[in-house]
């Protein structure tokens, strides 16, 4: 509980990093300026917490539609400059002190406003899922190609050595191969309202999109695959809602078949019922099983407040089990200890900084999301909402001017 508290304290009140020294304009040394579109609840702990630690970033400056919310916005988190009104987000774009703009727009404004970013010529940092389409996330890639420009989906988690360190033990061998891997998050019925934008459609709503990137793209990676197939997906509605109606998902469910005859099943589910018997107000973790043990990770989604990384190795007909938490890559069985990157108490997005960072400044980033990555994520997450009868979400109506 102590180490809990610590980690906490450090996250929301972390050290003062070293100033950087002010070279001449267009030096490598300057600090990134970051612009956010949105005045958006994601946008502290995803960036302006992990910036305070980071002695290269400067969050320069927010848009949101209503002007004052931008301004209160602006006031509480220290931010220098506000833009608002209905052309406020490109008025942000065009600002020529902006190096980069981080996008936590709902998931259906992120093909228009990234595009946007992009043209403007800003390096861009979008929440994911990154559009509506996996087609929208190709011209997202193909523009930022063109332009050299760094874009990146904020898959965080993967950037934590948590996850980083099961995937090591799946590569080594120690527990043979893989055969089935479960990946779960949910969230309790009540803590998210009918109301919020998760349940639009038109704004590329539904657990599969929201939730469902995460799983999807937790079972891709610890694979090292994409699916061959989807097996089965089914959709739960929000309350009594008619969701071949609504084509919006509470909950979805789904199984997915891999190369190498590997089995994954996913659930995800925005409101999940309360289990009192025993105890259980949501799920998030993962599960992976293979001829020789099991492995299980706990909280994959936000290792940093608390996780467990259960193996069980059934090696020589004798079962050995072992218990191992990783905050920090120097606890993540390097061989390599100038690669220790990292605090205990680094949220995932903290280290997601890190690396965006790294590739502006033209550094090698520990890890990366790629192009094909994010491409895949998305059109698996499309064949799941086909599978389930629901088809995918809208499309953007933006279309990128002839230049």
């Amino acid at each position: 509980m102590a180490s809990l508290v610590q980690r906490l304290y450090r996250i929301f009140v972390p050290p003062e990093p070293p100033k950087v020294k002010a070279e001449v304009e267009g030096s490598s040394n300057q600090p990134i300026k970051f612009g956010i579109l949105g005045a958006a609840n994601i946008a502290p702990p995803a960036l302006i917490i992990p910036a305070k630690s980071h002695s290269e970033v400067i969050v320069y400056a927010v848009a949101a539609r209503d002007l004052q919310k931008a301004q209160k916005f602006a006031k509480k988190h220290g931010i220098s400059k506000v833009y608002g009104g209905s052309n406020g987000y490109q008025q942000l774009l065009d600002d020529p002190e902006i190096d980069a703009i981080y996008n936590p727009l709902p998931n259906g404004l992120h093909f228009e406003w990234t595009m946007k970013a992009l043209l403007a010529g800003k390096h861009v940092l979008c929440e994911k899922p990154f559009a509506n389409t996996a087609e929208e996330v190709r011209q997202m890639f193909d523009l930022a190609e063109k332009k050299e420009l760094v874009l990146l989906e904020a898959f965080h988690y993967r950037f934590h050595p948590a996850i980083q360190r099961v995937k090591s033990i799946l590569e080594s061998g120690e527990l043979g191969k893989i055969k089935s891997v479960d990946a779960k998050l949910t969230a309790p019925a009540g803590a998210i309202k009918p109301s919020d934008i998760r349940f639009d459609l038109a704004l590329g709503g539904g657990s599969m999109m929201d939730m469902g990137c995460y799983t999807m793209n937790c079972i891709r990676y610890l694979t090292s695959s994409n699916p061959t197939s989807v097996v089965s997906a089914t959709a739960l509605p929000l309350k009594s809602a008619n969701v071949n109606e609504t084509k919006i998902d509470r909950a979805m469910t789904a199984t997915l078949a891999l190369p190498n005859d590997v089995i994954a099943s996913l659930e995800v589910d925005l409101a999940m019922p309360w289990e009192f018997f025993p105890p259980k107000l949501f799920k998030v973790w993962v599960e992976i099983k293979c001829e020789g043990g099991e492995l299980e990770l706990l909280n994959f989604v936000l290792p940093t407040l608390y996780h467990s990384i259960k193996v069980s190795n059934k090696a020589g007909g004798t079962t050995t089990k072992r218990v191992e938490k990783i905050y920090k890559f120097a606890d993540a069985h390097l061989d390599d200890p100038s690669k220790a990157l990292g605090e205990d108490w680094w949220l995932t997005y903290r280290y997601q900084l890190e690396a965006f960072v790294d590739k502006l400044k033209g550094r090698t980033p520990q890890t990366w999301v790629t192009r094909e990555d994010s491409i895949a994520n998305l059109q698996w997450i499309e064949n799941v909402y086909e599978k389930a009868g629901l088809g995918s979400r809208p499309k953007s109506n933006y279309v990128l001017p002839v230049e």
